[in-house]
Order: C-alpha cells, then structure tokens, then sequence
C-alpha cells in the first residue's frame, strides 16, 4: 500500500505543534530516514483563541482553521491532524471544507479510554473544550463518565495552560496542572491531558493513574495511517 502524507494543522501553540512532529518521528519504526513518512507542517499561529470565542465571544477561529486546513490539502497532505484539542469544536466545520479526511484526536482518544477499560476518567482542559463539551460528547457516547476540576481547580488549570506552558514558563504550569490532576486522580481510573499544554507540562510517571496524552494517541494513529497499516 503507498504511504500517505501526514498534515499536521499547527500553530495553536507552536510549542504543541513541535512536539506532535517529534513524537511522530519517535513512534515511527524506521532504520534509516527514508522509512519516515513524509509530514507537511502548517504552523498558523495567527488562528484566533479557541477558548475565547466558545466561552466570550471572541474573534471567530474558522476562517483561519478553514483556511490552514485547505492549504495543507493544496500541499498534499492525505489526512489532517490538529495538535489542539479545543480546535476539535470546529472539526465539523473543518471538515465540510476539504476533501481529505479530518482525523479527530478527540474520538480516537475516547476510543483508547474504552479500549482500556476505564469507566471514569479525568480531564484536563480549557474551558473551551470544556463548556464546548468536546470529550464530553466522545466519552458519554461510549458509557464512560467524564471527571471534571471543581471551578476553583478549573481556574488552576486555565492558569498553567496560559500563564504557564503558553507563556513558555513549563515550570509553573507543571506545578498547578499537577495539583489538579492529583486531586482527580483520586477519583478516577485515569485522566485525559485534555490540552496540548498540558501533554507538555506532564508526564505518565507523575501520576497513580494512567495518564492518557492524546497528543501520543493521535501520534501512534497518523504513523499507522501513513505507512499503510490502518486504512483511512
């Protein structure tokens, strides 16, 4: 079967977007550079926060996603893949704009929950992704209960997302994404790192529960697609 051509629609943040690459290149079972498949990065960090138009109002993402998501395809990308979870509000409209498909890190995410048995599960998001109830809808249709930070802790969250990876201060985002996520995990059978910041600050070993990284789910699901292993 040929290979197929990765696009990586990026920018929401750069940071995020540089560590999708490189966990796509780390999961890839290559001897030599020329078993990699070939990926087309569009890093558009101009695209409107996501978070704040859910929640606020703010300036419409569309266009830009839209927009970012038709070059890829004009580049010669076979599939898209979006390293931001609160993007995947728009997935619909995305994909009604393009001809290759849209692969969501939110469902095959939900997907790798249900496949591991987990019946409660944390989550670490923005507020957008949250009010926007993305995981909500993909982990409810598979009868697993999502776990939600209380507002106060949600407040923490927003901070070491923001204030802390975005801003490029890991250090502080670990600290307060951590609070939270220790609190959850008492809770829960393991939790999501419901955004690409938080994929950054954590790590599986921090926590007594699995931590489920849809950035590596969906890293593992573009390396299986590009070299022919799963069908589109």
């Amino acid at each position: 079967m040929a290979e197929r051509i990765i696009g990586i629609l990026g920018g929401m943040g750069p940071l995020a977007t540089a560590d999708l690459f490189r966990r796509i290149v780390e999961k890839t079972p290559a001897k030599r550079d020329q078993d990699h498949p070939r990926v087309i990065i569009y890093n558009n960090p101009k695209i409107p926060d996501r978070t704040a138009f859910i929640v606020d109002h703010g300036e419409d993402p569309r266009p830009e996603l839209i927009a970012s998501a038709k070059k890829l395809e004009e580049c010669g990308a076979d599939f898209v893949i979006m390293p931001c979870n609160t993007a995947h509000y728009f997935a619909e409209d995305i994909q009604r704009a393009i001809n290759i498909p849209l692969v969501s890190m939110v469902e095959e995410t939900a997907e790798r929950v249900r496949e591991m048995g987990i019946r409660r599960v944390g989550l670490l998001a923005t507020d957008g992704t949250i009010k926007g109830r993305v995981y909500q809808r993909a982990l409810e249709r598979r009868g697993i209960e999502p776990i939600l930070p209380d507002e106060d802790d949600q407040r923490l969250v927003m901070k070491g997302i923001y204030d802390g990876v975005k801003a490029g201060n890991i250090e502080l985002g670990r600290e307060l994404l951590l609070t939270v996520a220790r609190k959850l995990e008492e809770r829960t059978g393991g939790i999501i790192a419901g955004c690409t910041e938080v994929s950054v600050a954590l790590r599986p070993e921090d926590l007594k529960v699995p931590l489920i990284d849809p950035m590596d789910v969906i890293a593992e699901k573009a390396v299986k697609l590009a070299l022919g292993i799963e069908e589109l």
